[in-house]
């Protein structure tokens, strides 16, 4: 349970990513984050910070909000 949260964002953002036709690589780039980094938080396994969250959604052209639809 501890980790749902973390898996819900690590999906929207999976989901936004694929709909937009990104690699991994590619949103890591555009958000200035590593790579691995990205691939970590799409399984669950990052406690992603607000800066980090916020530049993701930036990357992504969506408000932060939208990455976090769903997470309780």
């Amino acid at each position: 349970m501890k980790h749902e949260p973390r898996k819900k964002l690590g999906s929207n953002i999976r989901q936004l990513r694929r709909s937009q036709g990104l690699s991994q690589e590619k949103l890591a780039e555009k958000a200035d984050l590593h790579r691995t980094y990205i691939g970590a938080i799409e399984r669950g396994e990052r406690n992603v910070s607000l800066d980090n969250i916020v530049a993701i959604a930036h990357a992504l052209g969506v408000p932060a909000s939208k990455l976090l639809e769903g997470v309780d």
